[in-house]
């Protein structure tokens, strides 16, 4: 199919000149039409008048001197046939448009001399020299258009690029906003709540609408994390005696099962704590120079989960794949990497199906399991605490990737989350140089 010959994406500021131009003409253009048949009518209207005058004057000195004065004659051989059989005393015009000679479009005047059968007195006034003006003015109203055209456009595009930056401004907040930057502002409102200098017009009352939106999600997300912080906080207390008072419990399915209750309790209110302390920007890395195959490998094994690692170091089973070895030290922060990479594997293993490989190569990982992958809604939005996705990924407080990716942002690495062509989630952890 062949390629339309206008580009995909037209600015805004084009598209309103355009529309400036378009209106532009087609104005000079009505005016212009109507200007040129008001003018034409109008000459049409004195031409009558003058040969009725005309055949008047020459009729009264016709019958009193009985000669032809005024350019009259009669019974003239281009008469137009409407003119030749007027009725007694009774003064006609009739336009004739035939062009002969040097004698453009022009109007007659008639009226019969006598009774019946006499002959017919009548004047032809030429219209050439008036309609020539017309053109003339056609053809100035014609260049005038086209001057004020020409200097209108220039107008058109700078107030088009005006409106089309201000817009543009709004659409960059929004999407800094979307992605996440809460204190990005328009700036259409002041401190105090009221309007720029200059009024308010549309744009101000989009970008003023939009700094209202960003404060009112800013403010429910902080209620948000501070709520979550306090709940941690106030749980944190109890679920330390609820551990204690199980270590006290006899052996048994009972105590054991106590404990491992408790023990996910305690992850829990650890994990909300984590987020609470990530949301507030209260984390630091602690950098070190690090094997990053030796890491991650050592994440996989704290995990206890049936899990493939595959490295470019001798003894590995893969390749590199990237550009140096997969053993080269990383300079990064140990603990929160083996955060990430275990997160990522338990998710993979809770949520996916064997077999889950990691693999190591250069400053990257991938972890990959063979389940029915992302849902649409998270690659879209992201993750979001307290949500898994799909029914299908099974159940969990969905914490795991929020914090891989909170720890990944401390890190200023990028960790990126799909799904494999044939099948499977797959998650791109890539460290910073």
């Amino acid at each position: 199919m062949p390629r339309p010959w206008w580009p995909a994406r037209v600015p805004l500021r084009w598209k309103i000149a355009a529309l400036a131009a378009a209106t532009a003409c087609l104005v000079a253009l009505a005016v212009g039409v109507l200007v040129h048949l008001w003018t034409a009518r109008d000459i049409r209207d004195r031409a009558g008048m003058e040969a009725t005058n005309s055949v008047y004057s020459a009729m009264d000195v016709y019958r009193r001197t009985g000669t032809l004065a005024g350019g009259a004659e009669l019974d003239p051989a281009e008469l137009p046939a409407a003119l030749r059989h007027p009725s007694d005393g009774d003064r006609r015009v009739a336009y004739d448009g035939h062009i002969d000679g040097n004698l453009g479009p022009s109007v007659w005047g008639a009226q019969r001399v006598a009774g019946p059968g006499s002959p017919v007195l009548a004047v032809r006034i030429n219209m050439s020299p008036q309609l020539h003006d017309l053109g003339r003015l056609d053809a100035s109203m014609a260049v005038a258009s086209l001057v004020s055209l020409a200097a209108a456009l220039p107008l058109a595009v700078y107030g088009a690029g005006l409106v089309a930056r201000r817009l543009r401004r709004v659409a960059e907040t929004a999407a800094r906003i979307s992605a996440g930057d809460l204190d990005a502002r328009t700036g259409a409102r002041t401190t105090g709540g009221g309007d720029r200098a200059g009024g308010r017009d549309e744009v101000t009352d989009i970008a003023a609408t939009v700094d209202l939106m960003a404060d009112s999600l800013g403010r429910r997300l902080r209620i948000e994390r501070q709520f979550t912080a306090d709940v941690a906080h106030e749980l944190r207390t109890p679920v330390g005696g609820l551990l204690a008072a199980a270590d006290l419990l006899p052996p048994g399915e009972t105590e054991d099962l106590l404990r491992a209750r408790v023990r996910d309790l305690r992850g829990l209110v650890e994990d909300l704590l984590e987020i609470s302390r990530l949301d507030a920007g209260a984390e630091a890395p602690m950098h070190a120079r690090v094997p990053l195959a030796a890491v991650v490998r050592e994440a996989v094994a704290r995990t206890g989960l049936d899990t493939e690692v595959e490295t470019g170091e001798p003894g590995g089973s893969g390749g590199s794949g990237g550009s140096g070895q997969a053993g080269d030290p990383v300079e990064t922060d140990p603990r929160r990497l083996e955060r990430i990479v275990g997160n990522l594997v338990v998710n993979a293993h809770r949520h996916g199906r064997t077999p889950v490989r990691v693999t190591v190569a250069g400053r990257t990982v991938v972890v990959r399991d063979h389940g029915p992958g992302f849902p649409a809604d998270l690659l879209l939005d992201g993750p979001r605490r307290f949500r898994t996705g799909a029914a299908e990924r099974g159940t969990g407080h969905g914490l795991g990737l929020t914090i891989a990716l909170g720890q990944a942002r401390v890190l200023g690495a990028e960790l990126l989350l799909d799904n494999a062509p044939d099948g499977g989630a797959v998650a791109t952890l890539r460290l910073p140089l």
